[in-house]
C-alpha cells in the first residue's frame, strides 16, 4: 500500500490527494525493531560534544536515479551537529569516495550549517520555529551548504518525534550567547589534543614580528613601519594590535584617532579617495539577491578592483578605501586587489595570510554576518562567501596562476560552519582574545588554545588534500641573486590609522535592507538571464582593461579578470553539486585534471625506480587519489559527486520528480520563498 500512498499523509476521513510516489519498499517499513536495534551505529562524538535527543526508526529519503527511497535509523541532535545514522550503513557510506571530512560525515549537518526548518502536516508544507501544538509526519532541513534533508517521522514514536523536533529547533533557531558555542566546549575538552602545525606556515598577523616580515616581503618597509600602540587594544577594540602606519607619523600620535575602522592605503604619488560610490546604484542591494543578480555583484566588485589596480598600475596613485566600520567591502576589494597585483596571494599560504590579514585581523564580523549566535537575520549577508566566488571568477578563468583549486575553494566556504575553528567565529581579534582568555586573564587561569582553519589535516587525510593543491599550477622561477636587486614589488595595501566612523548617507543601503537568503534563489531559473546579460564597459579604465588582455598572460605578474557577462559563471561545484541532474559524465576539467594527474603518478614512480637503482633513500612521493586513474567514474562535481554509484546525500527536488505528478514536490509546496524551477 505504502508504495503508491501519501509518505508523511495526515490521518482521518479524508482521502489523501496522491502527493508523490515513494520508492519504499514494503519489506523495509515493516522492518523488525528488533533487529533495527541490533544494527544500531555508534555515535562518534568530539571531544567536548554532548548528546541532547534522539529518535529511532527515522526514515531517511536518498536519492538514486532521479528516484526516492528510505533507509531506516536514528536521528541524533549534539550540541554540535544534528546526524543521521543509518541502521544499514552500506545504503548511505560511500567507501569509493576518499574525499572524506574528519570532522563533518556526509550525513551530519553542523547546528550552524542550518538554515530553515520546515515540517510537513498533512501534506502541506509549514516553516518550523518556537514551541509547536502540533508535530510534522516530516522534517525537511535546508542547510547553508545548499544541501536539503528530508526525514519521515511517520513510524518514530510519538514522545521521540517531540523531543527530536523541538531540539533540532531550539539548538538551531535560539538565540545563544557567545560562550555557549561548541567552539569553547570544544577548546576546553580538547586542551591536550595536538595538532599537526597550528599555523601551518600561514602567517596569522597576531604579532609584531609578523607585519615586520610583511613590509619586508613587499618592500613596504621604506615608507611604512608597524607600531605596537594598539597593544592591548588601548586605542581602538576594532582595530588588531598590531597595524601599520607611514613612517613619519610618531607612534605616539596614532593614540588621538578614537576611530572604529581602518583606512586602507597602497603606495603610489599622487592622493586619490575611491569611496563605495559604486555601489550607490545599488540602494536595494538586496533586491538583486533576491532577484538573483549574483552574479552582477560579482562583476561589479571585479569590475571595482581591475578600476583600483589601474588607478596604481597605469596612474601610480595612492587609493584609500572608505567604508563605515571598514569590515566588509574595504575586506573585500582591498583583497581582491592584492590577488590581482601580488602572486603570492595566489598560492596557497600566501592567499590563506591574505585572509588573516584583510578579513580576520581586519575586523570583518565573522559572528554576525554568518548569523552563528542567531541573534540578528538583518545581520546576516553573505559578504566571505561574495569573496570565495569572486576570486573562483579568477582561478576558473586563469588556473597556472593559482595554487590552490576550486576544490580548496569549496571547502573553505563549509568551514565557516564548522565551531571548531576560530577563525571565522569572532568579529574581531579583540572580542576573540577576551573571550579566549588572552586579554585580562586570570593569572591561574589558562588561556584556551583554538584550532585554526588552515591547518587542513583536522578534516581531510593527506589522500584527500592532494585534491586542494592546483597540479596546473606554474611554479614561480627561482631567480640568482642578481635578478632579485633589481625586482620590486610595487603595491601592497598596508593596514593604516585608526578611522573616524563616517555617517553614510541614508540612501547607501549597504547591508541595510533585509531579504531572503542568497541559497534560497541561486539555485533559481531566473539565473540563467544572468548568464547571457553584459554590460558595455565605458569606464575609463577600458584601455587598461583591453591591453592587459591583448597580450600573453604572465601568471606572476598582473592577472585581471574578464568581466563581460558571460564570461562570470555559476559556480557550479559549490551550488549544484548535490543536484544529480547537474553532474556532467567527465564533464569539466575533470578529464584534463584525472589524466594530468596520472601523468604526475607515472611519473613520480618511473623517478622512484631511477632512485632504487641509484640506491637513494629518497623519501616516496605523496600518490594521486587512485578516484582519479578512472577518468570515466569522475562527474563534472568532482570530488563532491560520483555518477557511478548510490548517491546518499539528500538533494533539491529537481525537475526529474515532475513526472510522477502534478502536487509530487513537497518540498516546494506552500513556499513562496523557494523558486528552484529548472536547473
Amino acid at each position: 500500500m505504502l508504495g503508491k500512498g501519501v509518505v508523511g499523509g495526515g490521518g482521518g476521513t479524508k482521502a489523501p490527494k496522491p502527493s508523490f510516489v515513494s520508492y519504499v519498499r514494503p519489506e523495509e517499513i515493516h522492518t523488525n525493531e528488533k533487529e533495527v536495534t541490533e544494527k544500531e551505529v555508534t555515535l562518534h562524538l568530539l571531544p567536548g560534544e554532548q548528546l541532547l535527543c534522539e529518535a529511532s526508526t527515522v526514515l531517511k529519503y536518498v536519492q538514486e536515479d532521479s528516484c526516492q527511497h528510505g533507509v531506516y535509523g536514528r536521528l541524533v541532535c549534539t550540541d554540535f551537529k544534528i546526524a543521521f545514522l543509518g541502521d544499514d550503513e552500506s545504503a548511505l557510506d560511500n567507501d569509493e569516495t576518499q574525499f572524506k571530512n574528519k570532522v563533518v560525515g556526509e550525513n551530519d549537518i553542523t547546528l550552524h550549517c542550518v538554515d530553515q526548518i520546515y515540517g510537513v502536516f498533512d501534506e502541506k508544507k509549514k516553516t518550523l520555529f518556537g514551541q509547536l501544538k502540533k508535530y510534522p509526519e516530516k522534517l525537511i532541513i535546508h542547510c547553508k551548504d545548499l544541501r536539503v534533508f528530508q526525514f519521515c517521522l511517520r513510524y518514530t514514536k510519538e514522545e521521540e518525534v517531540k523531543r527530536i523536533v523541538s531540539g533540532i529547533i531550539h539548538h538551531t533557531q535560539a538565540p545563544k550567547l557567545l560562550k555557549r558555542l561548541f567552539l569553547f566546549s570544544y577548546a576546553t575538552a580538547a586542551q591536550n589534543n595536538t595538532v599537526t602545525d597550528p599555523k601551518n606556515h600561514t602567517i596569522m598577523f597576531d604579532t609584531l614580528k609578523d607585519w615586520c616580515w610583511e613590509l619586508e616581503r613587499t618592500k613596504g618597509n621604506m615608507k611604512y613601519k608597524a607600531v605596537s600602540v594598539n597593544e592591548g587594544y588601548k586605542v581602538c577594540e576594532r582595530l588588531p594590535a598590531y597595524f601599520v602606519v607611514p613612517t613619519p607619523l610618531p607612534e605616539e600620535n596614532v593614540q588621538r584617532f578614537q576611530g572604529h575602522g581602518i583606512p586602507v592605503s597602497a603606495s603610489g604619488n599622487p592622493k586619490r579617495y575611491n569611496s563605495t560610490e559604486f555601489w550607490d546604484t545599488d540602494i536595494k542591494w538586496f533586491s538583486l539577491l533576491e532577484s538573483s543578480s549574483w552574479l552582477d555583484i560579482i562583476r561589479r566588485c571585479l569590475k571595482k578592483a581591475i578600476e583600483i589596480t589601474e588607478c596604481m598600475e597605469a596612474q601610480n596613485m595612492n587609493v584609500l578605501l572608505l567604508e563605515e566600520n571598514a569590515s566588509d567591502l574595504c575586506c573585500l576589494i582591498s583583497s581582491l586587489v592584492q590577488l590581482m597585483m601580488d602572486p603570492h596571494c595566489r598560492t596557497r599560504i600566501g592567499f590563506q595570510s591574505l585572509i588573516q590579514k584583510e578579513w580576520v585581523m581586519g575586523g570583518h564580523c565573522f559572528l554576525d554576518r554568518c548569523n552563528h549566535l542567531r541573534q540578528n537575520d538583518k545581520e546576516e549577508v553573505p559578504v566571505f562567501l561574495l569573496f570565495l566566488d569572486c576570486v573562483w571568477q579568477l582561478v576558473h578563468q586563469h588556473p597556472p596562476a593559482f595554487e590552490f583549486t576550486e576544490t580548496y575553494l569549496t571547502v573553505l566556504s563549509d568551514s565557516l560552519y564548522i565551531p571548531i575553528f576560530s577563525t571565522f567565529f569572532f568579529n574581531s581579534p579583540h572580542q576573540k582574545d577576551t573571550n579566549m582568555g588572552r586579554e585580562g586573564q586570570d593569572t591561574q587561569s589558562k588561556p584556551l588554545n583554538l584550532l585554526t582553519v588552515w591547518d587542513w589535516s583536522v578534516q581531510f587525510e593527506p589522500k584527500a588534500q592532494t585534491l586542494l593543491k592546483n597540479p596546473l599550477y606554474v611554479e614561480k622561477p627561482k631567480l640568482d641573486k642578481g635578478q632579485r636587486k633589481g625586482m620590486r614589488f610595487k603595491h601592497q595595501r598596508q593596514l593604516s590609522l585608526p578611522l573616524t566612523q563616517s555617517k553614510s548617507s541614508p540612501k547607501r543601503g549597504f547591508f541595510r535592507e533585509e531579504t531572503d537568503h542568497l541559497i534560497k534563489n541561486l539555485l533559481g531559473k531566473r539565473i540563467s538571464k544572468l548568464i547571457n546579460s553584459s554590460d558595455e564597459l565605458q569606464d575609463n579604465f577600458r584601455e587598461f582593461y583591453d591591453s592587459w588582455h591583448s597580450k600573453p598572460t604572465d601568471y606572476h605578474g598582473l592577472l585581471l579578470p574578464h568581466i563581460e557577462g558571460p564570461e562570470i559563471k555559476v559556480w557550479a561545484q559549490r551550488y549544484l553539486r548535490w543536484i544529480p541532474e547537474a553532474q556532467i559524465l567527465g564533464g569539466s576539467r575533470v578529464a584534463t585534471m584525472s589524466k594530468l594527474l596520472e601523468m604526475i603518478e607515472e611519473v613520480q614512480s618511473l623517478q622512484e625506480k631511477i632512485d632504487e637503482r641509484h640506491h637513494s633513500q629518497q623519501a616516496p612521493q605523496a600518490e594521486a587519489p587512485c578516484l582519479l586513474r578512472n577518468s570515466a567514474r569522475l562527474s563534472s562535481l568532482f570530488p563532491f559527486a560520483l555518477l557511478q554509484r548510490h548517491s546518499s546525500k539528500p538533494v533539491l527536488p529537481t525537475s526529474g520528480w515532475k513526472a510522477l505528478g502534478d502536487e509530487d514536490d513537497l518540498a516546494k509546496r506552500e513556499d513562496e520563498f523557494v523558486d528552484l524551477g529548472d536547473v
